[in-house]
């Protein structure tokens, strides 16, 4: 399991103090199976790193379609992160898909020691071009790759999360139908 250390070090080289500084604010949390991090209309205030478990983004349509946006597992950190940056109304939900070990703070904590601590905000800066980087990744997947092609990259992106989860999630995630999923599926 990638602990909050190993993550931080894939971006930045903190010395001692700075990751006491850095780890400081974050308190264990366990969140159960159904509970949202983030909700539509809300404005968002915390960060999490996940030890364990699984979350989803996800937006509704007028009609109360949901569609999901992405997914979060462990050894990675989640958060509303439009609402986070901009103190604006979330417009996605985040919410466990299991049970959930998380460790959390408020996002301000770690804002607020940038000018503190360059190397804070040089993680930041990181985080936010990695998210970007993954955003354009799978905006063109979307509309360039088959849905058999997009299931084989979920597969190879998130080994073992089509047991852990319901499909109908994977297939709103590939953007097919629950049918559609099933008929790829039925091809391996």
């Amino acid at each position: 399991m990638k602990t909050l250390n190993d993550y931080l070090a894939q971006f930045v080289s903190f010395n001692a103090k700075e990751l006491e500084v850095f780890n400081h604010p974050f308190h264990s949390k366990s969140l159960i199976k159904g509970a949202y991090l983030a909700k539509e209309g809300e404005i968002a205030r915390k960060l999490a790193f996940i030890e364990s478990g699984v979350m989803r983004a996800f937006f509704r349509n007028t009609a109360g379609k949901e569609y999901n946006k992405t997914f979060f597992t462990e050894g990675n950190f989640v958060g509303a992160y439009s609402s986070l940056i901009t103190g604006a109304e979330n417009l996605i939900n985040i919410q466990c898909l299991t049970s959930c070990e998380v460790l959390m703070a408020d996002y301000s904590q770690i804002t607020n020691r940038y000018a503190e601590f360059a190397s804070f905000e040089k993680f930041g800066r990181k985080i936010a071009e990695y998210k970007f980087i993954l955003k354009e990744k799978r905006e063109i997947e979307l509309v360039t790759l088959s849905a058999s092609e997009r299931y084989d990259i979920f597969k190879k992106e998130h080994p073992g999360l089509e047991n852990k989860i319901p499909q109908y999630h994977i297939a709103s995630y590939l953007g097919v139908s629950a049918t559609q999923l099933s008929r790829i599926r039925a091809k391996y």
